[in-house]
Order: C-alpha cells, then structure tokens, then sequence
C-alpha cells in the first residue's frame, strides 16, 4: 500500500456508524483497524482518511459540535459518483448537493467534473468528484479556479 503524504483524521462521535458510513454506503476500504481507542484507516481509489472515535486521550483543541470540520471540504476523486449516490438514496441517506456537473476556467483550459457532495455522520462535508475532461470555451455558466482544475494543469 502506498500512504499518501496527507491524510486527513477524522474525530467521529460513533465509530460503528462512521464505519458503516464509509465503508458501507461508500465503498472505502479499510487498510487497517485498531480497538482501543477505535479507529481505522480507510482508503477509496486514490484516497486515504482515518477516522477516530472522539476518547478522553485524542487530540481534540477546542469543544466539538456538530457539524464537525465547518469550513473545509474533502475531495475525493471517483470514477463513478452516481454509484455513492445511488447506494446512498438507497439507504435512505440524505445528500447535500445531488449531483452537479461544473465546468472549471484555470485560465488556459476549461475543465469539468461531475460532483457530488455529501456530509458523513458528523458532518464532514465530502465532495466526490468524477472527471468529465476539458473544453476549449466556457460553457454559459462556470466557476473560476477550483480544486477540482489541480489534476489537468
């Protein structure tokens, strides 16, 4: 297994349910998994987190509430968005935003993913984000540089 040089850990207040979110609903793999404190280290495709239960030794800097993680948003790149959707709507979970194709200008191209965004049990907001290519104009509508441009330049 190669690890990535960033990986996000995750806080989670119900380990079994986070799992079951990730794993379950997802699609994650989990690489390894310890008991005491709960956690495990997951990985989807290209990806890798970690997710902790919250216990009286982590490394929390302040009090937790939900929504965890507020201002930030996790890509996670897929090869078919539709499929965590599907598994999701079926599982009676909610999403944030259904899917959306969204056209990027990183000024010398045009690039597109199709995107879905969900938050996961504690509210961490993942952006799965399936690649549709590039374009030479910009579509109608389209957004300014975005994370999603990173992989064409």
């Amino acid at each position: 297994m190669n690890w990535n040089s960033l990986v996000p850990e995750l806080t989670v207040r119900n380990f079994d349910k986070s799992k079951k979110f990730y794993v379950g609903f997802i699609g994650f793999v989990i690489k390894y998994q310890r008991n005491e404190p709960k956690f495990a280290y997951l990985e989807y495709e290209s990806s890798q987190i970690m997710i902790e239960e919250v216990h009286k030794d982590g490394w929390e800097t302040g009090k937790l509430e939900y929504p965890y993680g507020r201002g930030i948003n996790f890509q996670i790149e897929s090869h078919n968005v539709q499929k965590i959707q599907d598994k999701l709507l079926d599982n009676g979970y909610n999403v944030f935003r259904e899917i959306k194709d969204t056209w990027y200008d990183t000024g010398n191209k045009v690039v597109g993913c199709r995107e879905l965004l969900v938050q996961d049990p504690d509210g961490y907001l993942l952006r799965f984000s399936e690649n549709l290519g590039t374009k030479q104009e910009l579509p109608a509508t389209h957004l300014s540089w975005q994370a999603c441009a990173s992989r064409f330049l």
